[in-house]
């Protein structure tokens, strides 16, 4: 249940931050900064803290080696369904909701990373010894 909490979340970061649809901090934003500056800020502010926390958990853990090594990971297999025609770039709405998917997954694998290498070799990060 970590891992797919830990994903979840990034998932709804992501897309709270940008979606295709209308309902997302970047469009909201456009629209109403000149009459809500204070709460667009503020919100802006509170998108920035998940993102600080999220990158810099996946960045002390897989890296920036890791975090491409699992994109290219991601890549190759919307590359595998769109070769055995079991997906369909037509749609850009869809691809960006790929997008967002697939940059959650960096996200939520990267959050995850520690925990999984801890179970695996038995051995605890330095953050981890007061656990």
């Amino acid at each position: 249940m970590g891992f797919a909490l830990r994903w979840l979340v990034a998932f709804l970061l992501l897309a709270a931050t940008f979606n295709p649809t209308k309902w997302n901090y970047v469009s909201w934003a456009r629209l109403n900064f000149d009459d809500q500056m204070s709460i667009t800020v503020f919100l802006g502010l509170l998108l920035m803290v998940g993102y600080i926390i999220y990158l810099r958990a996946t960045l002390r853990s897989i890296g920036g080696f890791g975090m491409g090594l699992v994109l290219a990971l991601v890549a190759a297999l919307l590359w595998v369904l769109f070769d055995f025609g079991w997906l369909s770039l037509e749609n850009q709405s869809f691809n960006l909701w790929l997008g967002i998917l697939a940059l959650s997954l960096v996200l939520g694998v990267g959050l995850s990373w520690s925990h999984v290498r801890r179970n695996l070799s038995g051995q605890a990060d330095m953050d981890d010894v007061d656990e």
